[in-house]
């Protein structure tokens, strides 16, 4: 019988962006039906019509006023589209998008197939097999994802958050050009005319920190810690901040600097 990964190796694997990771917690939703690609598209943020077979790209699902609602990983394969959607979240996908079906051609269907879907640090999340392929658990994924300073709905950000908080309203997460989706007014409002009122910024501590502890500047209190890399001794963190401290010099309430990356 093959060993089990170590935590480490499992990290490292998807630092060389050959880590399948473990969905088996995840809800995993098939979007079938001939309207199935129009209709999607028409929701979503990122750009599924272009979404080439094999491949997944990170997305979000808006409100009206550009807060977010879900955050999804969508696959393409060749029947149809799967949208992956990671525990924790306030609401299942198919229950979000259910009301929108309407007269559309589409059917919104629980799936039991897994693709393998290896994490990148930029670009899209291939489910097109690898060699060699390393299993990832949930615990060695988060520390890989706070190390590289990937924020996480709800954890980072919540119900009220913007897309821009986090610097999501980029592509290939929200596509510009791709036409209307919903809550794009919003989206475009914010970049053209404003500024989200909270950051989410990546930050390193030269000794061990706690998720939640609260974050100050140098006139006090300006948000709080959202992730903090337990596998890595907690000195790697994610944290939520107002605006007007985005070039501040930072610290935890009890004085530990916090270094952005």
């Amino acid at each position: 019988m093959a060993r089990e990964p170590s935590l480490k190796e499992q990290v490292d694997a998807l630092d060389r962006s050959i880590g399948v990771l473990d969905l088996q917690w995840w809800t995993l939703v098939e979007v079938l039906g001939s309207d199935a690609e129009t209709w999607l598209n028409d929701l979503v943020t990122a750009n599924v019509a272009t979404l080439p077979v094999g491949e997944a790209v990170r997305s979000l699902l808006l409100g009206p006023t550009g807060r977010i609602r879900a955050d999804l990983l969508i696959h393409r394969s060749a029947l149809a589209f799967l949208l992956l959607q990671s525990p924790g979240q306030p609401r299942r996908i198919d229950d979000l998008l259910a009301p929108y079906v309407l007269s559309s051609d589409v059917v919104l269907a629980p799936s039991s197939w897994t693709p393998a879907i290896r994490p990148a640090r930029s670009g899209p999340w291939v489910a097109r097999p690898g060699a060699p392929d390393v299993p990832v658990g949930a615990d060695a994924f988060e520390s890989w994802r706070i190390r590289c300073g990937i924020p996480r709905f709800p954890v980072d950000l919540d119900e009220a958050s913007l897309p821009a908080e986090a610097g999501l309203d980029e592509a290939p997460v929200v596509d510009r050009d791709k036409g209307c989706y919903l809550g794009q007014e919003s989206v475009a409002k914010v970049r053209n005319l404003g500024h989200p009122a909270r950051l989410v910024v990546a930050v390193e501590a030269p000794e061990s920190v706690t998720q939640g502890q609260e974050v100050t500047d140098q006139k006090g209190p300006v948000g709080r810690l959202t992730s903090v890399d337990a596998l890595g001794g907690g000195t790697a963190a994610l944290a939520r901040i107002r605006w007007e401290a985005r070039d501040a010099a930072l610290s935890t309430a009890a004085g530990v600097p916090l270094t952005r990356r």
